[in-house]
Protein backbone atom coordinates (compact mmCIF):
# COMPACT_ATOMS: atom_id res chain seq x y z
CA UNK A 1 0.00 0.00 0.00
CA UNK A 2 1.42 3.62 -0.42
CA UNK A 3 2.46 5.52 2.28
CA UNK A 4 0.39 8.86 3.45
CA UNK A 5 2.03 11.64 5.02
CA UNK A 6 -0.09 14.37 7.09
CA UNK A 7 -0.20 17.93 7.40
CA UNK A 8 1.84 19.23 10.13
CA UNK A 9 -1.45 20.64 12.01
CA UNK A 10 -0.13 18.72 15.32
CA UNK A 11 3.31 18.27 16.39
CA UNK A 12 2.85 14.49 15.80
CA UNK A 13 1.98 14.34 12.19
CA UNK A 14 4.41 16.38 10.69
CA UNK A 15 6.70 13.14 11.38
CA UNK A 16 3.99 10.77 10.45
CA UNK A 17 3.83 8.19 7.78
CA UNK A 18 1.49 5.54 7.58
CA UNK A 19 0.09 2.89 5.37
CA UNK A 20 -3.05 4.86 3.08
CA UNK A 21 -5.74 2.44 3.20
CA UNK A 22 -6.89 1.44 -0.35
CA UNK A 23 -10.54 0.27 -1.77
CA UNK A 24 -8.38 -3.27 -1.98
CA UNK A 25 -8.24 -3.28 1.95
CA UNK A 26 -11.72 -4.26 3.28
CA UNK A 27 -12.97 -2.61 6.32
CA UNK A 28 -15.36 -4.85 7.11
CA UNK A 29 -14.80 -6.91 10.77
CA UNK A 30 -13.29 -10.62 10.45
CA UNK A 31 -15.06 -13.59 10.00
CA UNK A 32 -16.15 -14.41 13.23
CA UNK A 33 -15.64 -18.46 12.85
CA UNK A 34 -11.97 -17.57 12.06
CA UNK A 35 -10.82 -15.41 15.01
CA UNK A 36 -10.33 -16.53 18.47
CA UNK A 37 -9.44 -14.54 22.00
CA UNK A 38 -5.96 -13.78 22.20
CA UNK A 39 -3.99 -13.48 26.16
CA UNK A 40 -1.87 -10.54 26.47
CA UNK A 41 1.39 -11.85 28.68
CA UNK A 42 2.64 -8.45 29.30
CA UNK A 43 6.23 -10.16 28.89
CA UNK A 44 6.03 -12.57 31.70
CA UNK A 45 5.85 -15.62 31.47
CA UNK A 46 4.11 -18.94 33.45
CA UNK A 47 5.68 -17.71 36.70
CA UNK A 48 4.63 -13.83 36.45
CA UNK A 49 8.65 -13.20 35.50
CA UNK A 50 9.71 -10.64 33.10
CA UNK A 51 10.83 -12.37 30.13
CA UNK A 52 10.34 -10.00 27.67
CA UNK A 53 11.07 -6.03 28.26
CA UNK A 54 8.79 -2.97 27.37
CA UNK A 55 5.56 -5.34 26.50
CA UNK A 56 2.38 -4.59 28.02
CA UNK A 57 -1.24 -2.49 27.80
CA UNK A 58 -2.17 -1.86 23.78
CA UNK A 59 -5.17 -2.16 22.01
CA UNK A 60 -7.49 -5.06 22.35
CA UNK A 61 -6.82 -7.52 19.47
CA UNK A 62 -7.99 -11.17 17.86
CA UNK A 63 -6.03 -13.74 16.48
CA UNK A 64 -6.76 -14.64 13.13
CA UNK A 65 -6.38 -18.48 12.52
CA UNK A 66 -4.37 -18.43 9.29
CA UNK A 67 -4.48 -21.72 7.04
CA UNK A 68 -0.28 -22.02 6.63
CA UNK A 69 -0.71 -25.62 5.72
CA UNK A 70 -2.84 -24.87 2.44
CA UNK A 71 -3.68 -28.81 2.56
CA UNK A 72 -6.73 -28.56 0.93
CA UNK A 73 -5.78 -29.73 -2.19
CA UNK A 74 -7.06 -29.47 -5.77
CA UNK A 75 -10.38 -27.10 -4.95
CA UNK A 76 -10.92 -23.30 -6.51
CA UNK A 77 -11.06 -20.89 -3.82
CA UNK A 78 -12.32 -17.44 -4.41
CA UNK A 79 -10.47 -14.38 -2.42
CA UNK A 80 -13.41 -12.57 -1.26
CA UNK A 81 -11.82 -9.72 0.41
CA UNK A 82 -8.43 -8.55 1.60
CA UNK A 83 -8.01 -7.52 5.28
CA UNK A 84 -5.67 -6.10 8.04
CA UNK A 85 -4.55 -8.19 10.66
CA UNK A 86 -3.21 -6.67 13.80
CA UNK A 87 -1.10 -9.14 14.38
CA UNK A 88 1.42 -9.35 11.66
CA UNK A 89 2.56 -6.58 9.33
CA UNK A 90 1.44 -8.34 6.09
CA UNK A 91 -2.27 -8.19 5.23
CA UNK A 92 -4.41 -11.30 5.10
CA UNK A 93 -6.83 -12.50 2.45
CA UNK A 94 -10.02 -14.48 3.49
CA UNK A 95 -11.17 -17.01 0.71
CA UNK A 96 -14.33 -19.68 0.25
CA UNK A 97 -13.52 -22.69 -1.45
CA UNK A 98 -16.09 -23.97 -3.55
CA UNK A 99 -17.42 -26.48 -1.02
CA UNK A 100 -18.30 -23.44 1.61
CA UNK A 101 -15.92 -23.85 3.89
CA UNK A 102 -13.82 -20.37 4.37
CA UNK A 103 -9.97 -19.93 5.29
CA UNK A 104 -7.50 -16.56 5.76
CA UNK A 105 -3.42 -16.86 3.56
CA UNK A 106 -1.71 -14.19 4.25
CA UNK A 107 -1.96 -12.23 1.26
CA UNK A 108 0.41 -12.20 -1.39
CA UNK A 109 1.43 -8.76 -3.84
CA UNK A 110 -0.99 -8.69 -6.61
CA UNK A 111 -3.63 -10.80 -5.28
CA UNK A 112 -7.00 -8.97 -5.11
CA UNK A 113 -11.00 -9.71 -4.19
CA UNK A 114 -12.34 -12.02 -7.08
CA UNK A 115 -9.33 -13.58 -7.79
CA UNK A 116 -9.47 -17.62 -7.90
CA UNK A 117 -6.30 -19.49 -6.26
CA UNK A 118 -5.87 -22.91 -5.56
CA UNK A 119 -2.92 -25.58 -3.64
CA UNK A 120 -2.20 -28.84 -5.37
CA UNK A 121 0.76 -31.29 -5.75
CA UNK A 122 0.46 -31.12 -9.80
CA UNK A 123 0.69 -28.27 -12.10
CA UNK A 124 0.56 -27.34 -15.55
CA UNK A 125 2.49 -24.59 -17.22
CA UNK A 126 0.30 -21.60 -17.08
CA UNK A 127 -0.87 -22.53 -12.91
CA UNK A 128 1.89 -20.69 -11.14
CA UNK A 129 -0.06 -17.62 -10.25
CA UNK A 130 0.32 -15.58 -7.82
CA UNK A 131 -1.82 -17.06 -4.89
CA UNK A 132 -1.16 -20.70 -5.60
CA UNK A 133 0.78 -22.90 -3.49
CA UNK A 134 2.78 -26.37 -4.32
CA UNK A 135 5.10 -28.57 -3.79
CA UNK A 136 9.24 -26.70 -4.75
CA UNK A 137 9.78 -29.97 -6.79
CA UNK A 138 7.75 -28.59 -9.27
CA UNK A 139 8.05 -25.06 -9.47
CA UNK A 140 10.11 -23.53 -12.04
CA UNK A 141 13.74 -22.76 -10.61
CA UNK A 142 14.53 -18.43 -10.61
CA UNK A 143 10.43 -18.22 -9.22
CA UNK A 144 9.53 -15.52 -6.22
CA UNK A 145 7.94 -18.11 -3.24
CA UNK A 146 6.81 -17.01 -0.01
CA UNK A 147 5.33 -19.14 2.94
CA UNK A 148 7.63 -21.77 2.86
CA UNK A 149 7.68 -24.63 4.63
CA UNK A 150 11.12 -26.14 6.67
CA UNK A 151 9.89 -29.68 7.52
CA UNK A 152 7.03 -30.81 4.83
CA UNK A 153 3.45 -31.07 6.05
CA UNK A 154 4.48 -28.41 9.20
CA UNK A 155 3.21 -25.37 8.00
CA UNK A 156 4.69 -22.24 6.58
CA UNK A 157 7.50 -20.97 8.60
CA UNK A 158 9.78 -18.82 6.28
CA UNK A 159 9.06 -15.56 4.09
CA UNK A 160 5.80 -14.52 6.19
CA UNK A 161 6.56 -10.92 6.61
CA UNK A 162 5.32 -7.96 4.74
CA UNK A 163 7.16 -7.33 1.48
CA UNK A 164 9.45 -10.41 1.85
CA UNK A 165 9.92 -13.17 -1.04
CA UNK A 166 12.80 -16.18 -1.38
CA UNK A 167 13.95 -16.66 -4.62
CA UNK A 168 14.03 -21.01 -5.46
CA UNK A 169 17.20 -21.46 -6.87
CA UNK A 170 17.90 -25.01 -7.99
CA UNK A 171 16.25 -28.30 -6.98
CA UNK A 172 18.86 -31.46 -6.64
CA UNK A 173 17.27 -34.54 -6.01
CA UNK A 174 15.17 -34.41 -2.99
CA UNK A 175 16.48 -30.89 -1.87
CA UNK A 176 15.54 -27.28 -2.69
CA UNK A 177 18.33 -24.44 -2.47
CA UNK A 178 16.66 -21.11 -1.16
CA UNK A 179 18.36 -17.67 -1.33
CA UNK A 180 17.07 -15.94 1.42
CA UNK A 181 16.46 -11.80 1.37
CA UNK A 182 20.15 -11.87 3.34
CA UNK A 183 21.32 -13.43 0.75
CA UNK A 184 21.81 -16.66 2.85
CA UNK A 185 21.46 -20.19 0.86
CA UNK A 186 19.43 -22.63 2.50
CA UNK A 187 18.77 -26.26 1.56
CA UNK A 188 14.93 -27.68 2.12
CA UNK A 189 13.23 -30.62 1.35
CA UNK A 190 11.71 -30.49 -1.82
CA UNK A 191 8.43 -32.18 -0.51
CA UNK A 192 8.03 -28.65 1.17
CA UNK A 193 5.35 -26.30 0.38
CA UNK A 194 5.32 -22.93 -0.37
CA UNK A 195 3.30 -20.19 -2.16
CA UNK A 196 4.06 -18.36 -5.58
CA UNK A 197 4.57 -14.58 -5.51
CA UNK A 198 6.12 -12.19 -2.37
CA UNK A 199 3.89 -10.97 0.48
CA UNK A 200 2.38 -7.69 -0.23
CA UNK A 201 1.99 -4.48 1.49
CA UNK A 202 5.92 -4.34 1.12
CA UNK A 203 5.60 -0.06 2.32
CA UNK A 204 5.46 -1.59 5.96
CA UNK A 205 8.53 -0.53 7.06
CA UNK A 206 8.65 2.89 5.00
CA UNK A 207 6.05 3.63 7.88
CA UNK A 208 7.14 6.34 10.98
CA UNK A 209 4.85 6.25 13.86
CA UNK A 210 4.74 9.97 14.83
CA UNK A 211 4.55 10.25 18.21
CA UNK A 212 5.36 7.79 20.79
CA UNK A 213 1.34 7.12 21.57
CA UNK A 214 0.79 5.27 18.85
CA UNK A 215 3.52 2.88 19.84
CA UNK A 216 1.57 2.39 23.28
CA UNK A 217 -1.54 1.41 20.74
CA UNK A 218 1.02 -1.89 19.54
CA UNK A 219 1.27 -2.86 23.24
CA UNK A 220 5.29 -1.48 22.95
CA UNK A 221 6.11 0.35 26.67
CA UNK A 222 8.69 2.87 27.10
CA UNK A 223 12.39 2.14 27.28
CA UNK A 224 15.62 4.07 28.32
CA UNK A 225 18.86 3.45 27.01
CA UNK A 226 21.15 1.90 28.99
CA UNK A 227 24.11 4.70 28.93
CA UNK A 228 21.33 6.81 30.86
CA UNK A 229 20.67 4.26 33.65
CA UNK A 230 22.85 4.52 36.51
CA UNK A 231 25.96 1.72 36.67
CA UNK A 232 23.96 -0.76 39.09
CA UNK A 233 21.39 -0.72 36.58
CA UNK A 234 22.87 -1.59 33.45
CA UNK A 235 26.62 -2.22 32.28
CA UNK A 236 26.70 0.80 30.71
CA UNK A 237 25.26 2.71 32.95
CA UNK A 238 26.99 6.30 35.05
CA UNK A 239 29.58 8.48 33.40
CA UNK A 240 30.15 12.32 33.83
CA UNK A 241 27.10 13.27 31.40
CA UNK A 242 27.24 11.01 27.92
CA UNK A 243 30.29 8.02 28.05
CA UNK A 244 30.03 4.26 27.06
CA UNK A 245 29.96 3.58 30.74
CA UNK A 246 31.19 2.72 33.80
CA UNK A 247 33.49 6.11 33.16
CA UNK A 248 35.62 4.16 30.38
CA UNK A 249 34.91 3.25 26.63
CA UNK A 250 33.11 -0.05 26.90
CA UNK A 251 31.74 -2.11 24.13
CA UNK A 252 27.80 -1.65 24.14
CA UNK A 253 26.16 -4.75 25.93
CA UNK A 254 23.01 -6.60 27.27
CA UNK A 255 21.82 -5.40 30.68
CA UNK A 256 23.35 -9.29 31.41
CA UNK A 257 26.25 -8.09 29.52
CA UNK A 258 26.33 -9.98 26.42
CA UNK A 259 27.72 -8.17 23.63
CA UNK A 260 25.66 -6.19 21.29
CA UNK A 261 27.62 -5.92 18.46
CA UNK A 262 29.82 -8.11 16.32
CA UNK A 263 29.37 -10.87 18.44
CA UNK A 264 28.30 -14.14 16.66
CA UNK A 265 25.06 -15.45 19.16
CA UNK A 266 24.23 -18.65 16.79
CA UNK A 267 25.16 -21.72 18.41
CA UNK A 268 27.80 -24.52 16.28
CA UNK A 269 25.96 -27.20 17.20
CA UNK A 270 22.23 -25.66 16.24
CA UNK A 271 20.91 -28.75 13.66
CA UNK A 272 19.69 -26.40 11.30
CA UNK A 273 23.38 -25.28 10.44
CA UNK A 274 23.71 -28.26 8.15
CA UNK A 275 21.29 -26.85 6.15
CA UNK A 276 22.93 -23.50 5.11
CA UNK A 277 24.94 -23.53 1.93
CA UNK A 278 26.33 -20.14 2.12
CA UNK A 279 25.81 -17.10 5.49
CA UNK A 280 23.91 -14.12 4.98
CA UNK A 281 27.79 -12.58 5.20
CA UNK A 282 28.88 -15.37 2.14
CA UNK A 283 30.96 -17.29 4.65
CA UNK A 284 30.63 -20.62 3.87
CA UNK A 285 29.70 -22.78 6.94
CA UNK A 286 33.06 -24.85 8.44
CA UNK A 287 33.92 -27.72 6.72
CA UNK A 288 32.22 -26.97 3.46
CA UNK A 289 34.44 -25.78 0.71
Amino acid sequence: MPIKNFRPLTPSGRFTSLNKVTDIVSKKRPERSLTEHKHKTGGRNNLGRYTSRHRGGGHKQLYRIIDFKRSTLDLPANVQAIEYDPNRSANIALIAYTDGVKAYIIAPKGLKPGDTIFASDKATTNDFNVGNSFPLSIIPPSTLVHCVELVPGRGAKIARGAGTSLELVAIEGDSATLKMPSGELRRVHARCRATIGEVGNGDHNQQSLGKAGRNRWLGVRPMSRGMARNPVDHPNGGGQGKSKGGGGRQHLVSPWGQLAKGFVTRRRSKLSNSSIIVHHNGRKPRGKK
